[in-house]
């Protein structure tokens, strides 16, 4: 597998150094008081800018029959009759549809990770779950991005429900997206709430944006990933993780 990491100067900021946006990210920081089993906590969770921003509350959310009504404009644009019987009732399908797309703007990252269990018997190596299915939507065209994610964190004192993990990775998938942004904002919530010894996050993904339309280059992934802590700072911690990730998956011999 190829690896590329990138590395940010501002701490705890989201990795977007390469699209120069490290005076927005910064910028977009939420801060919330969270009840956990050990007392309140303060959490500084980076947000969409959709979320963040102080003037999105001032955009008010369309009507579903206004949703409706552009689906049928957009049928029409492409020069198909919106009133004919196989069309008639896209434009609810592809209502339903959108909620479950972008699920995740109706889903609050911290929550997923507030409860912990501290009963581990002293366990303190990396917990990895690899191979999570990942679907989600490229920002800039609509269309799907669709791949799989690696995570890993070492605890330190406390550990999360697994599913939990990939819970926040489906929480931010399900909401329009970049991949680098993406991978940021998983590694920086589970750094954030847990306050783990390290954070790695990897994600290998395909993007119709540019394999079903404009260059048109099929079966080209892009890989990124975020290393905090023990696995930015110490090599054989990293490569560990990247050799776990890298390893035969169960079930594939034989």
């Amino acid at each position: 597998m190829r690896h590329s990491t990138h590395y940010c100067a501002i701490p705890d900021a989201p990795h977007l150094a390469c699209r120069g946006r490290r005076r927005d990210a910064a910028a977009r920081q939420d801060y919330r008081r969270i009840q956990t089993p050990s007392g309140t906590k303060t959490v500084n969770i980076q947000t969409p800018a959709s979320i963040a921003a102080p003037q999105a509350s001032t955009l008010q959310r369309p009507t579903r029959e206004e949703a409706e009504a552009a689906v049928r404009t957009l049928l029409l644009w492409a020069g198909d009759d919106p009133n004919r019987e196989g069309l008639v009732d896209t434009p609810a399908r592809v209502a339903r549809a959108y909620e479950e797309f972008f699920g995740g703007y109706a889903t609050d990252p911290v929550e997923l990770l507030a409860r912990s269990f501290e009963e581990t018997d002293g366990y303190d190596e990396m917990v990895v779950l690899r191979d999570i299915r990942l679907e989600s939507h490229c920002e800039h065209h609509l269309v799907p991005i669709i791949g799989r994610a690696h995570i890993a964190y070492i605890p330190d004192g406390r550990v999360v429900g697994i599913s939990k993990l990939a819970r926040v990775l489906e929480a931010y998938a399900k909401r329009l997206q970049i991949q680098e942004k993406l991978t940021a904002q998983v590694a920086n919530t589970i750094e954030t709430v847990l306050k783990p010894k390290g954070v790695a996050v990897v994600i290998e993904a395909q993007h119709q944006c540019m394999t079903t339309r404009g260059i048109h280059k099929p079966g080209v992934s892009m890989v990124t990933s975020r290393m905090l802590g023990a696995f930015r700072d110490d090599p054989s911690t990293r490569r560990e993780f990247l050799a776990m990730i890298g390893s035969p998956r169960l079930g594939a011999e034989g």
